[in-house]
């Protein structure tokens, strides 16, 4: 692989590629649809025009990835071609292009490029860039958290069953991904009353001295204080691993069989158990929903297009099992085709995970074969990709298809009702326009302690979570309890941060600061409006005035006097629906208790305190586990383990002398002196 780079070409804009290049297919043009006007913008179109063909002329006519970056060095648009000459020059033409490809064009400053052996390695490098850049000419995966699974882990003497999100670095067997945490947490607590395995962590497992609850309810075969035998929680392992492999008819017949035979011995509580064992397995199989008879491991994909936005709908199928159905709503131009969206969207979707054997779609994908290819590369084994036309395939493309036209008819509905809440609360604040985007500030403390300030974000489609932040208090001159200080530290730092990352010009700063004027438009719908702003429209403080003006000077110190703010103090006794409004300079008012404004702004407050506490417990959670052991350097997890082998307790390792320590397994004297060191150093 090798790189072309034109010398315009801002140095940032250089540092953008990965290593592990993942799979896409051609991702095509998706910025808003918005009319070009070729007379008026001919000089921009000709200047990027010249550009692109200044790079063109140098091109070879291999494989590879392009990208096309505007003034400021921004990625517009990251696309891959069999022959890099060739597609680049079609965009040198100048004639028969569309608004939105023209518009691109238009706004192209500088190319960089990358060639590669083969097109299914452009394609894994293009998808890769993709979902890293999320440039605005190209469809956009939304929703790209990663989905969970189920792990049965092969790192200790007893194999743990746990649900895990995120890289696949632990050793042992992977079975997913499910649809949701909660068809996870379902399927893991079935399996554990099939089959007895422990979930509890490896720190817990190593310290116990007798049987935990679990045991004693029958959820776990007690492992940890050798309840069962090492070679029969092995043959436990070894049953769940086939039943999640697939092999589920053999298991529950062989469990029948062992049942029948105690119930023959008259040993009558061990058939009672795997009589429980037994209705464990049929319970996992019998609420999966819509199962296969024919597949064994597929993905489906269907999409729906409604007013000019995309719905697809993905479900899950393992062992003949439906794991559970997702719906996604990727970013694209309304003009782009079902087919383009979804082959782009199914490379974006296998970024961080394998694909399985089957992948049904509901819509003819141009290079399919490129991309089952390139599926097939990263999953290591054959991976098919297949529109159906009839049979069981064709019924749950169809069947997902229902749930994809469904679930977008829902969020039609959910942002129209959202469009019209944030225009009703512009007009009940007097702002000049309806808020695109809304922040909420809360803290959260127990008398000072792990004190947090959370931000949550809320936009024309609902909450915008991946926008949330949590701030950790780190000033020292904020004393302990101090919520006005909190809050100045906060916005203090979010507002420090944004002026120098999305400074403003001063005519935006000037369309922000103006207030009043007629009534408020509805915000616009997502498939209209540009991307989402970086700024608020509105800022909303869980408070009164006195975290109001803390809020107001924390802005004023850094230059911010033109961003709307609004403190919400809580009714008497806390009630809900007394709440009172305060701006700065005005008198407080309050709202109509049953008015549907203040119930949406209950809400946004609501989740700001929700997302405050979770942020504050987890915070004190991990204080409260906190190992001594973690904070002294050269220990770490080995190490740790094998000190706490040794004593059993931090206690008994403070307590030990320098002797006791180095004849620890798996600790040199140089250990023993930092830990004794560590512990004895005001001795």
């Amino acid at each position: 692989m090798s790189r072309t780079t034109g010398n315009d070409v801002p140095p940032d804009a250089l540092d953008v590629l990965d290593e592990d290049a993942d799979e896409a297919v051609e991702a095509l043009d998706t910025a808003p649809e918005i009319d070009f006007d070729l007379d008026a913008e001919a000089g921009q179109l000709r200047a990027g025009t010249e550009v692109i063909r200044r790079f063109w002329s140098t091109l070879p006519s291999s494989p590879g990835v392009y990208r096309m970056f505007d003034a400021k060095g921004d990625v517009l648009y990251v696309g891959k071609a069999k022959n890099l000459k060739n597609r680049v020059g079609s965009y040198a033409r100048g004639q028969a292009h569309s608004n939105r490809i023209a518009r691109m064009i238009a706004e192209t400053a500088s190319m960089e490029f990358v060639t590669t052996a083969t097109e299914t390695e452009a394609l894994l490098l293009e998808a890769n860039l993709i979902k890293q850049l999320k440039p605005r000419f190209n469809v956009l995966m939304r929703d790209d958290k990663s989905l969970p699974y189920i792990l049965l882990t092969a790192d200790g003497e007893a194999p743990q069953l746990v649900k895990h999100r995120g890289a696949r670095r632990r050793p042992g067997n992977y079975y997913g991904p499910f649809a949701s945490v909660w068809a996870v947490n379902r399927t893991v607590n079935a399996l554990q009353r099939a089959f007895l395995l422990r979930s509890c962590s490896d720190s817990y497992y190593e310290n116990r001295t007798r049987p935990c609850l679990l045991y004693q309810i029958k959820r776990c075969s007690g492992p940890c204080t050798g309840e069962i035998a090492p070679e029969d929680y092995a043959k436990l392992a070894d049953e769940t691993r086939a039943f999640l492999s697939g092999k589920s008819t053999a298991v529950k017949e062989r469990l029948a069989a062992e049942m029948q035979e105690a119930a023959e011995t008259w040993e009558f509580e061990k058939a009672a158990r795997l009589r429980d064992r037994i209705a464990a397995l049929a319970a996992i199989q019998g609420v999966q929903g819509v199962n296969t008879q024919d597949i064994e491991e597929a993905d489906v994909f269907a999409l729906d297009e409604q007013a000019g936005q995309f719905c697809i709908e993905v479900f899950f199928f393992r062992n003949w099992q439906n794991w559970g159905n997702r719906a996604y709503f990727p970013k694209a131009d309304r003009s782009m085709g079902p087919s383009e969206v979804l082959g782009s969207f199914i490379g974006q979707f296998y970024d961080d995970k394998p694909a399985p054997r089957l992948v049904l779609v509901s819509h003819a994908i141009e290079d399919a074969e490129l991309l089952a290819a390139a599926l097939s590369t990263r999953a290591e084994n054959r991976v098919e990709i297949h529109d159906p036309r009839r049979g069981e395939r064709r019924n749950l493309v169809e069947y997902a298809a229902r749930n994809a036209k469904e679930a977008l008819g829902r969020r039609l509905a959910d942002t129209a009702s959202q469009g019209k809440l944030m225009a009703a609360l512009g007009t009940s604040l007097g702002l000049a326009r309806a808020p695109r985007r809304i922040e909420v500030y809360d803290n959260s403390h127990i008398m000072g302690t792990n004190a947090v300030g959370a931000m949550i974000v809320a936009g024309p489609t609902g909450f915008m979570k991946t926008h949330y932040r949590t701030f950790t208090i780190k000033s020292a001159e904020v004393k302990p309890g101090d919520d006005y200080g909190m809050m100045r530290e906060v916005l203090h730092r979010r507002f420090s941060r944004l002026v120098k990352e999305h400074p403003r010009t001063p005519a935006e700063a000037a369309v922000a600061a103006a207030e009043g004027g007629p009534a408020v438009p509805e915000a616009p719908p997502p498939e209209e409006s540009d991307v989402f702003p970086p700024w608020p429209d509105l800022v909303l403080i869980d408070g009164g005035r006195g975290q109001l003006d803390a809020a107001r000077t924390a802005l004023e110190e850094i230059g911010v006097t033109d961003v709307p703010l609004v403190g919400i103090a809580k009714g008497r006794d806390r009630d809900a629906g007394r709440e009172t409004f305060f701006l700065p300079a005005k008198p407080p008012f309050k709202l109509p208790p049953r008015d549907p404004t203040l119930y949406f702004v209950q809400r946004l407050r609501d989740e700001a305190h929700r997302f405050a506490i979770g942020a504050h417990r987890a915070k004190r959670k991990r204080e409260l586990i906190k190992n001594p052991l973690d904070e002294i350097p050269g220990i770490g997890p080995t190490r740790k383990r094998a000190l706490l082998h040794h004593f059993g307790t931090v206690k008994a390792i403070e307590r030990a002398a320098l002797e006791d320590l180095a004849r620890t397994p798996g600790v040199n004297a140089a250990t023993a002196r930092a830990v004794y060191d560590f512990f004895h150093a005001n001795g």
